[in-house]
């Protein structure tokens, strides 16, 4: 019985990814058939590729509807459409704000750390700019993030409220397994944009496939996060706002950073590398709660 179960859940994560992916990459070729560099774009085109956030969430559904699964509201294996803030979930939504914050300035301040040529502070006058902006636009960025949070629930109804609950039954309840592979799903998925510049340009050694792989091991840290709020809210919302915040938030210290005064492909690795280190502690740290919580008999 468990056997066919798991043939089943198969089935329908096959279906599930046959149809997102289709669609997404069949959208991003039709609407940029050349690869044009993401910089080269107008920001009309640059939101209607974006669209392609909204593919996960139609494939969860119509994939519900193919295979006649049915859609829910609430509970582990449904779509966690729903909120709820009893027993302390809403604790989960304020982390889902916080930690953009707290992960983007902490990995700005590794590469910081990594590379004292990066700190310049006299970057803002360079630019022509009131360094007081540059601690006023993450709060904006913070409003804008949890706002427009249906956009990324475009991509968490799908990833979060689909693919990880099944990957999960499907290899027994093993997460690092599952969040790994989930991960690595993720990212491959964000492959046409990686190949225009989107998330690292092109300028860098082994374009860009190594993009593609760089992109595959983030997804890994923040899939752990995000499937961790997912749970422990029972809802994908709180993804949903920590995806957003983080895609909207330009951090204070950036504003003091200058690439310029080092190797844009060493910057690159500069930056990247403290990225994953901050994304690195906080994912364990999630992994640590779930450990414990499994041990108390109180979470699975």
């Amino acid at each position: 019985m468990e056997n066919i179960n798991k043939k089943t859940d198969l089935k329908r994560l096959l279906i599930y990814l046959g149809l997102c992916f289709g669609m997404t990459w069949i959208w991003f070729l039709a609407v940029n058939p050349k690869f044009t560099h993401w910089n080269d774009l107008s920001r009309y085109m640059m939101s209607f590729i974006s669209l392609g956030m909204l593919f996960p969430v139609i494939a969860h559904v119509l994939t519900r509807l193919i295979t006649k699964e049915g859609l829910k509201m609430y509970g582990s294996d449904s779509a966690m459409f729903g909120i709820s803030f009893k027993d302390r979930k809403w604790i989960f939504f304020l982390l889902a704000i916080l930690l953009p914050c707290l992960i983007t300035e902490l990995g700005n301040l590794f590469a910081i750390l990594f590379c004292r040529q990066l700190f310049d502070p006299g970057y803002p006058k360079e630019l022509d700019v009131d360094y007081r902006i540059f601690f006023l636009q993450p709060l904006a960025a913070i409003f804008t993030g949890v706002v427009g949070s249906f956009a990324a629930f475009g991509e968490e109804g799908g990833w979060r409220g689909y693919m990880m609950p099944k990957l999960l039954k499907l290899f027994g309840g093993k997460k690092v397994l599952s969040l790994i592979i989930g991960g690595i799903i993720w990212g491959l998925w964000h492959a046409p944009l990686t190949c225009i510049g989107h998330n690292f340009g092109t300028d860098y050694p082994g374009f860009p496939f190594l993009g593609i792989l760089m992109m595959c091991a983030f997804c890994i840290l923040m899939g752990v996060i995000l499937t961790f709020l997912t749970e422990m809210s029972g809802s994908v919302w709180p993804a949903a706002i920590m995806h957003a915040v983080t895609n909207a938030y330009p951090s204070a210290l950036i504003g003091f950073m200058n690439d310029k005064n080092v190797d844009p492909v060493k910057a690159l690795w500069i930056n990247w590398g403290g990225t994953m280190i901050s994304f690195l502690i906080a994912a364990t740290v999630c992994m640590l709660i779930w450990k414990k919580k499994k041990n108390n008999n109180d979470f699975t």
